[in-house]
């Protein structure tokens, strides 16, 4: 031992002189030193050599940064931290004083008023820390310091840091975090999301053993403790110490109840019931905050008011306070509420940006801040600034549980929930979301969401996954599943041709049959009112009154608001809470209802030009032929795709399909003269076609013996072959190459137990770049071609989608997960090689699509074509419309029909 220590104190003799070992613990020793800079005693406390080796100074040292800005009268402050030889130590004030263990120690059971103060004390130190969203994990009497009487909350540090370093390795080491007498039952079992409500029942653990004299559970291993904790309930405390208060008792005993959801949902809600103060008991696993208070309807415009317009808040706040209930109903009122960096134009994958709590209370978004992954924002009633909720990064497709205290979304194709509070979100499933986003919470307690085309069920808590619907595929597949007042049945839309026609439907969830409501209708709500509104597909808002136990409008739908933006003609950004709030995105409108875009050309800056102004339509798709002159492109029009070719800049334009519902995703062959693209003319699913450009042929199947859906195709240098990618085959697609004679037999490029698409060819055919979800989340890779199976390289590091070449051979673009388009300069020659990365603008101004890429690289290699939507650009794209009390006027237009 005497060599670690004289290691030691080399190591840190530049800045601190070690005097003498305070105390030594599982994880770490501590010891009395002398700040050589600041002339004072000091304690250092030293991890244990086989714990720094699991965290990891990198580790260590980024997540003591949080600790080190926690700033409470009841938290041990943080001097210094660092890594020095192989020790990794961190520095705090000497405190001459004594812990609680100490004291119990000596005292066994302590006044009832101290027991009650202390506790109150370190329940307003972790209620702070959990509003900064650190989890101690390792409350006990050795790690509550008294300073003149003052509890001091220490070592949030260690469990911090441990905690982030895996609970396996954790093992390996024989050390666990949390001490078994105050470890909570979701800790002793393992599970890897802690939440605040676990440091509330180590906190009623100390409590009950300040009171007592002993924990609530002892046994003469850690083993047989855990079994009890497990399965035991503590001994009421008044029939050991009947001048325990009741409240006290109660207090003690609810915050060591064994489900989370039954303790108190904050610490700083226990320290209020320990002073008589107890608020309503929480049904719900919430991280420590203060319990949100009833607000009558009343006063969701004071809400709304205040956090859209900043300038005049406190004076609208003041003015529309609370109502008593005897008025009259409020008037409809309308706002702009700004979210500067609100996720538009983003491939949304089926998952709203939006969404409102039930109450009308908050609103959650996804923001996407340039340079910056997205993640979900909260913007509180009465609040003027929107906050962050940790560890959300990449969120799509928000939604909120019944009583508005969660959020559920998807993430990296997995599913979690998250307290609206913060704490770590909760991993539900990890296969769940695939690239759609979308779910439903139903009252009771069970979410509904997409999963790879997919519908499927399951409990909030966690556990086992059923389907509610057949495999889907491009012909037909369900999504924006939306709970009704009933949990036997919920509202989803179903997608028919890549979601070029969409009907909501009533889905019968014991039966999982399923009743027509509303064609043309992207999704659908039931209000309070005993109404349901729908959302089509050109952004009109329809309603009317409806049946909830034949699940049929008593009178046909009327319309109550158009200019609602559907993100790509899909997903429709609105929400509707039960108090009559109405939140839209509003989007400008062509001629005839429908969003429009522009093809614009945008150089390396991001500087936009229309290429032709007067163009404008609902674009899907596009290909640059490969002189540059003509430009072939899909246009969504009376829910059909059709197939069209544009000489540029303001030449004519041609149409090429007549059929079908399907026809996109163009792509030229070498020669300029012939297109392939994807349709569905023989059926339900999609296959390739071939076309000549002038419109002079008619089309023609290409491999018309194979029945495998194909959604997209690239082709050679010398258009003897094409590379394409399957639909949905097994929850997946997959990339294959062929040729078109000889040896027809099909290539794997890139298939697995995960997504791959968005195949692109380089210019002199010897690479191929795809999009693979083979990490978790979608990146970019490169194989040669034809022999792919040789190699493999990840250009993208941190997201990464629709990969194109420079027609010179020499980048590779990308759209980062940052929201910006990438250039990668790349060497072929003599074998494939990466070199410097730039972000080169910002893609949110223009449509992006999931699956396929939906921009092309000019001919000279200085600029981009690209859908640019027409009407929402700047703060546009950023600004809400919220309607007040809007279920009144809804109702008004439903019965003057």
């Amino acid at each position: 031992m005497a060599e670690p220590l004289e290691r030691l104190k080399t190591a840190l003799a530049d800045r601190y002189r070690l005097e003498r070992e305070l105390g030594a613990g599982g994880m770490a020793t501590v010891y009395l030193a002398h700040d050589l800079k600041h002339d004072r005693k000091v304690a250092v406390k030293v991890l244990r050599p086989e714990l720094a080796a699991v965290i990891g100074a990198e580790r260590f040292l980024s997540e003591i940064k949080t600790t080190a800005n926690l700033q409470h009268p009841h938290i041990l402050p943080l001097f210094d931290s660092g890594a020095a030889d192989s020790f990794l130590f961190y520095v705090m004030p000497f405190i001459e004083g004594e812990s609680l263990r100490d004291r119990l120690i000596r005292e066994k059971q302590l006044p009832i008023n101290d027991a009650v103060r202390i506790a109150s004390e370190v329940a307003s130190a972790l209620d702070y820390a959990h509003r900064h969203h650190v989890i101690h994990r390792d409350i006990k009497p050795e790690n509550i310091l008294l300073h003149d009487g003052q509890a001091l909350v220490a070592d949030f540090g260690i469990a911090l840091a441990a905690s982030k370093a895996g609970g396996t390795r954790m093992t390996e080491t024989g050390m666990s975090l949390g001490t078994p007498h105050y470890m909570s039952p979701e800790q002793a079992m393992g599970e890897r999301e802690i939440t605040a409500r676990s440091d509330v029942y180590a906190l009623g653990a100390i409590t009950y053993e300040m009171l007592l004299g002993e924990p609530p559970f002892t046994g003469p291993t850690a083993q047989a403790i855990v079994a009890k904790v497990m399965t035991e309930k503590p001994a009421p405390i008044r029939s050991r110490r009947e001048t325990v208060p009741r409240e006290v008792e109660d207090a003690a005993l609810t915050a060591l109840a064994k489900l989370p959801a039954d303790r108190w949902s904050s610490a700083a809600e226990f320290g209020a019931a320990l002073r008589g103060n107890a608020p309503g008991r929480s049904t719900v696993v919430t991280p420590a905050v203060a319990p949100m208070t009833t607000v009558v309807a009343g006063s969701r415009a004071a809400m709304w008011i205040a956090v859209a317009v900043a300038a005049v808040a406190t004076a609208v706040a003041s003015l529309l306070a609370f109502r008593p209930s005897h008025q009259p109903a409020a008037p409809v009122t309308r706002l702009s509420l700004d979210l500067p960096d609100l996720r538009v134009n983003i491939p949304a994958y089926y998952g709203s940006a939006i969404t409102l709590a039930p109450d009308g209370s908050r609103i959650a978004f996804v923001a996407q801040p340039t340079g910056a992954p997205g993640r979900l924002m909260v913007r509180e009633r009465g609040e003027l600034e929107s906050r962050a909720i940790e560890g959300t990064e990449g969120a799509d497709g928000p939604f909120f549980s019944p009583d508005g205290r969660w959020i559920g979304f998807t993430a990296q194709g997995k599913l979690y929930k998250v307290a609206v509070r913060g704490g770590a979100p909760v991993l539900l499933s990890d296969s769940s979301a695939g690239n759609q986003a979308s779910g439903t919470w139903l009252a009771d307690d069970r979410i509904v969401f997409t999963s790879n085309t997919r519908l499927r069920i399951m409990s909030a808590t966690g556990g086992r996954i059923e389907a509610l619907d057949p495999a889907g595929s491009i012909a037909s597949s369900l999504t924006f599943p939306t709970a009704l007042p009933r949990t036997d049945a919920i509202l989803v839309s179903e997608c028919s041709t890549n979601c070029i026609r969409m009907t909501l439907e009533a889905l019968h969830l014991d039966t999982h049959a399923r009743d027509t409501i509303l064609d043309n209708a992207a999704r659908g709500w039931y209000l309070p009112t005993g109404d349901l509104v729908a959302i089509l597909q050109d952004g009109t808002l329809v309603g009317g009154p409806f049946d909830l136990k034949t699940l049929r409008f008593k009178a046909p739908p009327v319309p109550l608001l158009t200019g609602i933006h559907l993100e790509i003609g899909i997903t429709p950004e609105v929400a509707i809470a039960d108090d009559g709030t109405l939140v839209y995105l509003p989007s400008a409108q062509s001629g005839d209802g429908t969003i429009g875009s522009l093809v614009a050309r945008v150089d390396r800056t991001g500087k936009a030009t229309a290429v032709d102004r007067d163009w404008k339509e609902v674009f899907s798709s596009m290909a640059l032929s490969p002189d540059g002159r003509r430009l072939a492109v899909s246009i969504l029009t009376n829910s059909a795709n059709q197939l069209w070719v544009k000489q540029l800049d303001a030449g004519p334009l041609t149409r090429l399909s007549f059929d079908a519902s399907l026809n996109y995703r163009p792509a030229w062959r070498p020669d300029g003269r012939t297109l392939s693209y994807t349709s569905n003319r023989e059926g339900l699913s999609s296959h390739l076609f071939s076309i000549r450009a002038d419109g002079s042929s008619k089309p023609e199947r290409l491999f018309p013996g194979d029945t495998t859906q194909v959604d997209e195709a690239v082709w050679s240098k010398d258009g003897r072959s094409v590379v394409y990618r399957t639909g949905v085959s097994a929850g997946f697609r997959d990339v294959y190459a062929r040729a078109l004679s000889g040896d027809t037999s099909r290539i794997t490029v890139a298939a697995g137990p995960y997504d791959e698409y968005m195949p692109a060819l380089s210019p002199d055919g010897r690479w191929i770049a795809y999009v693979s979800q083979e990490s978790g989340r979608e990146e970019v890779y490169v194989r040669p071609f034809p022999g792919t199976d040789r190699a493999r390289w990840q250009i993208s590091t941190a997201g990464g989608v629709a990969p194109a070449w420079s027609h010179s051979g020499r980048e590779l673009f990308y759209v980062s997960r940052t929201d910006s388009l990438v250039a990668v300069e790349v060497s072929g020659v003599p074998d494939f090689k990466t070199g410097a990365t730039r972000a080169l603008f910002s893609t949110g101004p223009y449509v992006l699509l999931p699956y396929h890429r939906a921009y092309e690289v000019t001919s000279d290699d200085r600029g981009f074509l690209m859908f640019q939507r027409s009407g929402i650009t700047g703060a546009q794209a950023n600004r809400l419309t919220v309607v007040l009390n809007w279920f009144g006027e809804a109702r008004a237009k439903m019965q003057a029909r």
